[in-house]
């Protein structure tokens, strides 16, 4: 969103020097922006300590907000200084906050220290400005599908790949049991996601991302649109749910006749997906996984229930209860697969199996009504650590979940209930790393983690730790204090999109959608190092948009062969320890780099992406959308209705609105990457879209309001 000054000749002189003005690396902002209603904080760095500790900046005594479009002054304020002027051990930076919440009026700004003649980028305050964002999150799932080609009309021409993915000889349509070769354990276990930034599917580590998108459906049904651009869009459903099909669909293929649920399907990599031939074989039945399915089964079962899927719904919570009563007859049954198949240890420790059975109970009391899964709970719910600890863990957000909903269901105990919600309510209200964080204003950058929960994945944590606040919201606990627990949680947001140290809005290759500072680079195998998909800026390609990278890693180290002990001059170099810092020897924040070199400098430690990483993100993501069909003080009157035709379409498109509007209204033709190829005012009833030149594919149509978007799907033949 950056504003130009290349037409000279027809612009004004101040507004030549406005575009002379330097983008401050100091500024850090939610780079994509605010909603209307939002605690709108930008934070200015002086950093202290670490990588950047020479790079010192002191503000102005006033910081204004500017009107991106005309520069105009909109507000003005001192920068508060952060604790008296104190640094921060766990980011290393001094810091002030500039806050103009009091803007409210929808726009694009951007925040200006005149002292410095320094600005941000510049950002949106819109009540849809994080909609696209969470249609091209999602969208992320497509490319992780296994065993389907992602073709042009729905990958892009830039991550494209036509042909299907592990579907060759020897591989999941014909996937064998590990240690056996023999043609009777073939099975077909085709379909599912990805895991991360490597091809394996395990069954365990589907748990929390699959819980996850199933309450983000439960909790906002009407957030998640029919138009993301998958090969199921503009089918009536939300995409949302045509994920989780996909997942689920590959996890009724793991369930074996007698209920019990493989674990595991591993292999090789290449780039991208379809190259890699490399044989599949899956890992055996076992205890832990089947109790994980039977929670998934039954969450999904719920969900299809409740958006009118019925035999879907039925299917599952049949599968669900098999599960459940294989399990509960074969306790014990394990397979370790570290070091023989796929990468990630998935077998469960005694409380993993018990935090996954405790779901598999809630959900499935909760489908069938059969008081042995409310009594099983009951019995048992002492066990979670929220109750043992009475603290509330930002790693057990998915089994602190169902223990939450458990407090829904009819003919629950009022003990029992009382007990869950009043334990969670204590510990999100008081805690110092939960809502005494935020009251006490412990970190600079407004997302606190304890500097030992910068850990591998902590953008997942902190995804997570803003699901348990917006948590007191959904279960309406702690009444009173619902602004902080929603200004709390926001924070979390503002700092994946770029109210960090860094000012890097963690999502990948996101400069098309309004982050100019987005991550560059991830480790993934279909996306790595040296591939036309490398680098956003530098490669051909660069990785697909929208992918949440792991985050801060304060424990990283790079592999223990370094640095004279890898096999090789050639691979000791390949230590270079010099240029990892960061992530190396860093405060805690700091301890990233935007880079994707695999072994032995480990990257992955950093910014590997994963579902369950997604599926938080998404999560938070979608309390925080604004728009007609979400009762937010708009109603479905704002919302833009039109119709086009003829649809398909060749070369001209009529738009036409079934309604007037007094609004100012916005056309956008969007295609499935979320590019937006024309943007244009209009002020009659119907308006033509010139389609010359676009390829016959899928696109999207949008017409949008202040107050409110319409999208219809749009086939160009």
């Amino acid at each position: 969103m950056k504003q130009f000054c290349s037409l000279l000749l027809f612009l004004p002189a101040f507004a030549c020097a406005i575009s002379a003005q330097t983008i401050s690396p100091h500024l850090k902002i939610d780079q994509f922006g605010y909603l209307p209603d939002a605690v709108k904080v930008a934070v200015i760095a002086d950093p202290q300590q670490g990588f950047d500790a020479g790079a010192s900046y002191l503000p102005g005594n006033t910081l204004q907000l500017r009107r991106a479009n005309d520069n105009t002054v909109v507000f003005s304020a001192s920068p508060a200084a952060w604790n008296n002027g104190a640094t921060d051990p766990v980011s290393g930076d001094k810091a002030w906050w500039f806050d103009f919440s009091s803007v409210t009026t929808p726009g694009e700004f951007y925040v200006f220290d005149p002292a410095n003649n320094t600005r941000t980028e510049s950002f949106r305050i819109a009540g849809e400005v994080y909609k696209e964002v969470l249609r091209t999150a999602l969208r992320t799932f497509y490319y992780q599908r296994c065993g389907v080609a992602k073709t042009v009309a729905y990958a892009g021409a830039a991550w494209a790949d036509e042909t299907a993915c592990h579907a060759g000889a020897n591989q999941d349509k014909q996937c064998r049991l590990y240690g056996s070769s023999t043609p009777a354990t073939e099975r077909d276990l085709s379909g599912g996601w990805h895991d991360a930034g490597d091809y394996n599917k395990y069954v365990n580590f589907a748990l929390n991302p699959v819980l996850d998108l199933a309450r983000c459906y439960l909790e906002q049904p009407d957030v998640f649109g029919d138009d993301a651009g998958i090969p199921e869009s503009g089918n009536s459903i939300p995409d949302l749910l045509d994920e989780l099909k996909w997942e689920l669909d590959w996890l009724l293929k793991m369930q074996e006749p007698d209920g019990s649920v493989l674990c595991v399907v591993g292999g090789g990599d290449a780039s991208p997906p379809s190259a890699d031939v490399t044989a599949r074989r899956y890992g055996p039945a076992t205890t832990s996984a089947s109790f994980s399915a039977a929670a998934m089964f039954a969450a999904g079962s719920l969900v299809f229930q409740k958006a009118g899927i019925n035999a879907y719904s039925a299917q599952l919570q049949t599968a669900a209860t098999d599960a459940w009563n294989w399990a509960v007859a074969h306790p014990g049954i394990s397979f370790n697969n570290a070091g023989k198949l796929a990468a990630g240890e998935q077998e469960v420790d005694d409380y993993g199996l018990f935090s996954s059975r405790l779901c598999a109970a809630v959900y499935l009391y909760d489908i069938t009504g059969d008081v042995a899964y409310k009594n099983w709970v009951e019995n048992n719910y002492t066990q979670h650590h929220l109750l043992q600890w009475t603290w509330a863990s930002m790693y057990e957000g998915t089994s602190m979940d169902a223990l939450l909903h458990f407090t829904t269901l009819p003919d629950v105990s009022v003990s029992v209930v009382n007990a869950i919600r009043n334990t969670y309510s204590n510990s999100l209200s008081t805690a110092d790393d939960h809502l005494g964080s935020f009251n006490s204003k412990a970190d600079p950058y407004r997302a606190y983690l304890h500097s030992n929960n910068y850990v591998w994945g902590s953008n997942q944590i902190k995804s997570k730790e803003s699901g348990l606040m917006l948590n007191m919201l959904t279960y309406n606990l702690n009444v009173t204090q619902h602004p902080a627990f929603s200004q709390a949680a926001a924070g979390y947001l503002n700092y994946l999109h770029g109210t960090n140290p860094f000012g890097l809005c963690y999502l990948t290759n996101m400069k098309a959608y309004g982050a100019e500072n987005s991550a560059r680079e991830m480790y993934h195998t279909w996306f790595g190092d040296g591939t036309p998909w490398d680098n956003a800026l530098t490669s051909p390609k660069g990785p697909a948009p929208g992918f949440l990278t792991g985050g801060a890693n304060r424990y990283f180290s790079i592999d223990g062969c370094c640095p004279n002990n890898c096999g090789s001059a050639q691979n000791n170099a390949l230590c270079a320890t010099t240029t990892l810092q960061p992530p190396l020897n860093q405060p805690p924040m700091k301890s990233y780099k935007d880079w994707n070199t695999s072994w032995p400098q480990n990257s992955w430690q950093i910014t590997e992406p994963a579902i369950y990483y997604q599926a938080a993100y998404l999560r938070l993501l979608s309390k925080f959308i604004r728009n007609a069909s979400v009762a937010v003080g708009e109603v479905l009157i704002n919302v833009p209705d039109f119709t086009l035709a003829p649809n398909p379409a060749g070369q001209v498109c009529r738009v036409r609105l079934n309604r007037d509007f007094t609004e100012e209204i916005n056309l956008r033709l969007v295609n499935t990457t979320g590019q937006i190829l024309q943007n244009r005012q209009i002020t009659d009833v119907e308006t033509e879209l010139d389609l010359t030149g676009l390829p016959a594919g899928i696109y999207f149509v949008e017409m949008r309001t202040n107050k409110g978007i319409g999208v219809k799907r749009l086939v160009v033949e």
